[in-house]
Order: C-alpha cells, then structure tokens, then sequence
C-alpha cells in the first residue's frame, strides 16, 4: 500500500513539474518567434558566429520555437551608432533584439531599455563566468546588461619570414620585445636596417594609458570623458610613442595592421588577438614576391619592473526590451551559445579569450584549431601567459569615447605622413611628438 501511495505521490509530482514547465515558458514550437541579430564577428562568408546561428536554429531553436536571424554584421563602434540611431527612428534597419556592443553604448540606449541577464540566468550559474568579465558587462546599478561571450586582448603579430632575416642581420630577438623600451628599442633598430616602419598600431592610445598605469600615473580621466593631459606619466608614455612616430618607426595602421603585416609595409601589428582570423598564410610585397608568413604570436609588451597589465577588450551581447517572450528567446539562445565546449570551439576559432572559469585549461589540450595549428597555438600559448601575468583592464566608458579616439587616430594618420620626413631633414624630433600631443590636447 505505501509503494502504492509513494508511486502516486511521484507520478503527480512529475505531472505538476511537467505543466509547471509548459506554464513557466513562453516560448512554442508551433508559433516560432524571430530574434534579429547583430554582431561583429566576421563579415566574410560562413563566420564562425553565423554558423553557431544556423546550428541553434537548427536544433534547439527548431525544437523550443526560436529563430535567430542575423540582419547586420559590422564593426563594434559602427554597430554602437546604428544603434542609437535606430533607436531613434533613423532610417536604419529597425532596432535588433540582441546585439553585441561595448558597455557606453548600452548604457547609451538607456538602461531601462536593455534585458538584465540576471533576471533570466541565476547566480549559480553566473558563477561558472570570469568575474572580470561579467564586470565589464555590468552597469554602475549592477544591471548585467552585456553577457560575455568572447574577450579579446591586444598582443603582437609578426611576420615571422621577415624577423628571422632582420635577426640573423641584427642579432635583435623576440625577447627583446618583452617590454615598452625594448620595443621602441628594436623598432628604431628595424627601420634604421629597413627603411620602413617596425609596427602598425591598431590601438595606441590604449597601449600609452596600460604603460602609464602599470608605471603608476593613477587616475587618468577628466569628468568631461577624456585623458588628464596634466598627468606627468601619461604625457612621458605618449612621449616615448610619439617620438617613435614622428621618426616613422611605428605607424598608426590603416584601419587593421593584419593588412600592411599581409603586404610587407610593415613587420608586424599590435592589435586584437581576434585578428588571427584575417591573416593569411602568405606575406604578398608590393613588388609581387611571396613568402610565407610564418606568423608569430608575442604577449604586449609591459613595463619594466612593474605590474603587467593587459587590456580587458572585446563586447558581450545586450537584448532590447520589447516582449518577456523575446527575451527568453534571446537568453535560451544566449545560454546554448555560452555551454562550455561550444564557448572553447567558438574562441578557438576566432582568436578571442573563452569566458568560463578554468576554460584556459582544456585549450592546452586542444585539437580542433583552424589551419595553420600552429599560428593558434602560439596565439592561445601568448593569451595563456597574459592571462596567468597580467592583470585585465576594462576600456573606459566614457560616453562618446570611441569617437573621440576615432577623430584622434584620424589625425595622426595626416601628422604620420609628413612628421618622418620633417624628423629626416633635421627638425627637432621632440618637437614634432609635442605636435601630436597638441593634437591629443585639442580633442574634446
């Protein structure tokens, strides 16, 4: 008789579980819901983020109801203002469901209109997620309105053809870029053997602002969403950069230094470890002639004797607020896209760090990289070391930010096509690096 009771007790409580499960969603594999979708994550044919798209809508998407449509693939900071504008009723596509950004623009579209991930995922599982990373998503409210999916680091790629020619020429090592001075160091000594620049600069006001915190410039920012000009150290880190601009040792790059690394203008870029996916296995000079790029993979370089510190880069994934069907689309897609293996399979084929706890462990043992292994290997070797040494740094998110850096890289492009050849025929060359200090001054 008690089995008997304790069966019935067990059946109606799997049948109450069972409706409170269909009471609980809102989401109905009969009447699928579309979820639009922009992100960053490779424009070219097949991205690794478009295929992970068709897989969930193939599968769970196709068994819970869920459809995610990718309808704009672009940069971060062109997605920040498609954004706002189509928030604003511009003549834009309209405003998508989910969508990856940088912290300020979402914070910039208004808190109150985003999804708080912690309303769909809970602490316990939020838990398994670098902590750091979940910061960097959080807004000053403790809203978690961007969820990490990927994060990104700058670190240095060479073409490694070129700097075994330039070393056995030399004697100059990849060891000798361990640091700020033995990078300026051996980029003056590349372009005195070679006549052109040593790097490419994606980033260099951010490379400027981690040398000056790790030398202890503290506090680097004004109320009005700019650096300190008045900070000592800040302006002598600057100074160190554009001393080597202004004698054409570095460059600021075109757009991404993968490309003049691919054509020869110079021997390697400092940039996104998201770049790796847009390197060729070739270096093609301008002259016609090949070799084969051999690519590179050094950590950033830091400060001597101080603390390392590496840029904590890269954007989480934010969901406007319309409907709470929406937005259990959006988390159930989110939650599939962020499981363990999928997340390391994702990272390791584009370049950018896992976001789970203790993932860095499986990527040691890791088999599935992209051709050429190699290259990903030293890739993820470098992200480890920087990981294990240094200490991650969120950009700052200061609203309108990125467009001020946009104005600022702008001009020194124009002041890096004429400063070399003024430094060449004799003019004082800390004179023309106050130049662009001026130009840094100026923006507002």
């Amino acid at each position: 008789m008690k089995k008997r009771v304790l069966s019935l007790l067990l059946s109606a409580a799997l049948l109450l579980a069972l409706s409170g499960c269909g009471e609980d969603t809102l989401l109905n594999k009969r009447e699928p819901v579309t979820v639009t979708f922009w992100h960053v994550y490779g424009e070219q044919s097949g991205s690794p983020m478009d295929v992970l798209v068709q897989e969930f809508n193939r599968t769970v998407g196709t068994d819970k109801g869920v459809r995610v449509q990718v309808t704009n693939l672009s940069s971060a900071s062109m997605i920040g203002g498609f954004l706002k504008e189509a928030q604003k009723g511009g003549d834009l596509q309209d405003m998508p469901d989910l969508f990856t950004c940088h912290i300020s623009d979402a914070t910039a579209l208004g808190e109150d209109n985003l999804v708080d991930w912690r309303d769909w995922f809970t602490e316990e599982e939020l838990s398994d997620f670098v902590p750091g990373f979940l910061a960097d998503g959080t807004a000053e409210d403790g809203k978690l309105l961007l969820f990490p999916i990927s994060k990104s680091t700058q670190l240095l790629m060479f073409n490694g053809s070129g700097f075994s020619r330039f070393s056995q020429a030399t004697g100059a090592s990849y060891d000798d870029l361990a640091t700020w001075d033995g990078f300026y160091d051996t980029a003056r000594k590349f372009s005195d053997w070679a006549g052109t620049p040593f790097c490419a600069l994606d980033y260099p006001i951010r490379a400027v602002e981690l040398c000056a915190l790790e030398r202890g410039s503290g506090n680097l920012y004004t109320e009005n969403g700019w650096y300190d000009t008045n900070n000592a150290i800040f302006k002598e880190c600057w100074m160190q950069f554009a001393r080597a601009l202004a004698q054409g040792h570095v460059v600021v790059s075109d757009l991404y230094s993968n490309t003049q690394v691919m054509t020869g203008e110079v021997l390697a870029g400092l940039g996104s470890s998201a770049a790796i996916l847009y390197y060729n296995d070739t270096v093609t000079y301008r002259d016609g002639t090949r070799e084969p790029m051999d690519l590179h993979v050094l950590p950033m370089p830091m400060s001597a004797g101080c603390d390392a510190l590496m840029t904590q880069a890269g954007v989480g994934l934010g969901a406007y607020k319309t409907t709470e069907q929406k937005a259990e689309a959006a988390a159930l897609f989110v939650r599939w896209l962020t499981e363990p293996e999928r997340n390391l399979d994702f990272v390791a084929q584009t370049g950018y760090m896992p976001v789970r706890n203790g993932a860095f462990d499986g990527i040691e043992n890791y088999d599935k990289f992209p051709e050429p292994a190699e290259s990903y290997q030293q890739l993820y070797a470098a992200l480890k070391t920087m990981r294990e040494d240094y200490t991650p740094v969120s950009e700052p998110r200061f609203e309108g930010y990125y467009s001020k850096v946009s104005a600022l890289y702008d001009g020194l492009r124009q002041l890096q096509k004429e400063l070399p050849a003024r430094a060449a025929a004799g003019e004082n060359v800390d004179a023309l690096a106050e130049e662009t200090w001026a130009l840094l001054c100026s923006i507002r």
